[in-house]
């Protein structure tokens, strides 16, 4: 077979480059701490460690969202534990508001110290998260969550009931905030009867007044119906010579609830002391409802019961009620606030359960990922040296055969 001189040059050329190709791959191989350089070189690890990528972004994503939960949890968490310690001061000052002995001077400085409380709450239910938005007002977090309307002395919610929750994992969305309209504006306001009306008979007055509240807070909730309205009405039936029954909507309670009347003496009902005078009260009969649930923002009834101390002509009774609906209501938001916190420890308890989780997960794909695609570095830098060895060699036959020519024989 004839060679010619250009089939002589390719030949060896062809063999340097290849040599070279050889070797850059295993330096590309050593650089980039990869044996897969293009999905040629093995097309099913390639699948898999693109799988695996996408995983560890999806689970790193996860844990950035776990992270930012929890910051917006402690902060939630810090809010309500503050407004906690400074609630329960609000009642120990309504406590000793009730002291007969206090003078007006006395109930002005309670007063004052009771309006920066009031102010300090209203700041801690309005608090923004890092990012600025207001944490207690839903999905409307560019919204003041409360605001005060001077006209009336109230204050009112103006966000929505909104959750607004991060997956943490591929089936867990875990809400980071909590309505300010659950927590501070549901509160329940002191449940308490009607005013007693006489509907027959000669008496010449007739009182409710609370000796229980817990007591009748558990009868009005076991027997209070929203309708028809005629159930929620209780009438005290006095019979000669001087006996009582009371009943429900003219019918007996189960069991049937009697007793001797004397006038002026407190009927003892379900935690209520109902009083009746007048010596012509026999027979007659006195009626009084359970009236209707209501909510009340607890800034408010704070409000009230300011206005209540500051007020020197307020009757004994009617401060009392103030004191009452006061440290009813105070007990009612905290407890709101205890289920709220008890909510949050949940919430965060979840929240390190997946993060630990997603954390053994990353080291669980990482190391797969390194088995399929990391490079043997002894065996890369093995493969450098050979190539190495085998393009100096090849060179020097390459430059002694490109010398070669039929001219040498010739001389």
């Amino acid at each position: 077979m004839r060679l010619s001189f250009n089939m002589k040059f390719n030949a060896g050329l062809d063999g340097i480059l290849n040599t070279q190709q050889k070797m850059n791959r295993a330096q590309d191989q050593l650089t980039k701490q990869t044996r897969i350089l293009t999905p040629a070189d093995d097309p099913a690890s390639s699948a898999k460690v693109l799988g695996l990528d996408q995983n560890l972004e999806q689970v790193s994503q996860f844990q950035n969202n776990s992270v930012l939960l929890k910051n917006n949890l402690a902060l939630e968490e810090t809010v309500l534990t503050n407004m906690r310690t400074s609630m329960d001061r609000v009642k120990t000052l309504a406590i000793a508001s009730g002291n007969g002995t206090y003078t007006v001077a006395e109930r002005n400085a309670l007063s004052e110290e009771l309006k920066n409380i009031q102010v300090e709450l209203f700041d801690l239910m309005n608090t923004r998260n890092s990012e600025g938005g207001y944490i207690f007002s839903g999905f409307q977090d560019k919204t003041p969550a409360f605001a005060y309307d001077q006209a009336s002395n109230s204050y009112f919610f103006q966000g929505d009931d909104g959750q607004k929750a991060l997956q943490i994992s591929p089936t867990i969305a875990m809400p980071g905030n909590d309505s300010g309209k659950k927590v501070f504006e549901d509160v329940n306001a002191r449940f308490k009867p009607s005013t007693p009306v006489v509907s027959a008979g000669g008496a010449t007055a007739a009182t409710i007044t609370m000796s229980d509240q817990s007591q009748f807070d558990a009868f009005y909730r076991n027997n209070f119906d929203g309708l028809p309205a005629a159930t929620n009405q209780y009438n005290v039936v006095l019979t000669a010579p001087s006996n009582y029954e009371i009943l429900r909507d003219g019918v007996a309670l189960t069991p049937p609830v009697t007793g001797t009347f004397t006038p002026d003496q407190p009927i003892s009902f379900a935690g209520l002391g109902i009083t009746i005078s007048g010596a012509a009260a026999v027979p007659g009969q006195v009626d009084f409802t359970l009236q209707p649930p209501q909510k009340k923002n607890m800034l408010t009834t704070i409000g009230d019961f300011i206005t209540a101390l500051d007020n020197p002509n307020i009757s004994g009774s009617a401060f009392n009620e103030a004191v009452n609906d006061v440290l009813t209501q105070i007990d009612n938001a905290s407890s709101n606030i205890d289920s709220t916190l008890s909510a949050i420890g949940g919430r965060v308890n979840v929240l390190d359960s997946v993060f630990g989780t997603n954390e053994d997960l990353t080291i669980n794909n990482k190391a797969y990922r390194a088995d399929l695609s990391e490079v043997d570095y002894a065996a890369a830098i093995t493969e450098i040296t050979k190539q190495e060895i085998a393009l100096e060699a090849i060179s020097a036959t390459f430059t002694k055969v490109s010398g070669v020519s039929l001219f040498d024989y010739l001389r």
